[in-house]
């Protein structure tokens, strides 16, 4: 495999990934804004899955597909799988999650980040969940990061995710526990 594509029509996905695969001979491309997936699973893995399938089968290439969110228990799960629509922007988001939050005690939170790559015919090559415990807390925190990391907390740190160095924070992030789970004995066949 020498080309990799990005299930994804973000072209801010592809120096987000490009991290976790340096140092190898993988050229990474985003699909073509034309390629329309829609997202119908109902878990983070599904929609990763389907996504990666839809695109190596429609591009004949192997693609990489990643979905992922916040899940708050005192919510039911919310926002979960509908995370970047939970509101118009992120400013949106935070304030609806803290509304809806209200002063329930009960913050635990979770990122979750599911990843999927698909061989050219579409067969799902490799899968891997990477999961982040956290809490929300009530005003955010820290100017870096983006969507929900400034109400974000890690315990285990003592950081919110928008405090945290970009290199802290791919380290023990959803993403990057998934990525290192991903690229165990890489690459698929």
């Amino acid at each position: 495999m020498e080309r990799l594509v990005v299930a994804t029509g973000n072209p801010g996905k592809i120096p987000e990934m490009a991290v976790y695969f340096e140092g190898m001979a993988l050229e990474l491309a985003l699909k073509p804004p034309e390629l329309e997936i829609e997202e119908t699973g109902t878990t983070f893995l599904e929609n990763a899955e389907l996504k990666a399938a839809q695109v190596a089968i429609a591009l004949k290439d192997w693609a990489i597909a990643d979905d992922s969110g916040l899940t708050v228990a005192a919510l039911g799960g919310a926002p979960g799988i509908y995370s970047a629509r939970y509101g118009a922007n992120d400013g949106d988001r935070i304030a609806r999650l803290l509304q809806e939050l209200g002063e329930n005690p009960h913050r635990e939170a979770a990122f979750i980040c599911a990843l999927a790559v698909a061989r050219p015919d579409g067969s799902i090559a490799r899968t891997a969940e990477g999961y982040c415990p956290g809490e929300i807390l009530t005003a955010p925190q820290g100017t870096g990061g983006f969507g929900y990391d400034p109400i974000f907390y890690v315990p285990e740190i003592g950081l919110t995710f928008a405090e945290m160095a970009p290199a802290q924070k791919d380290a023990i992030s959803h993403r990057g526990r998934a990525f290192a789970q991903l690229l165990t004995d890489w690459p698929p066949t």
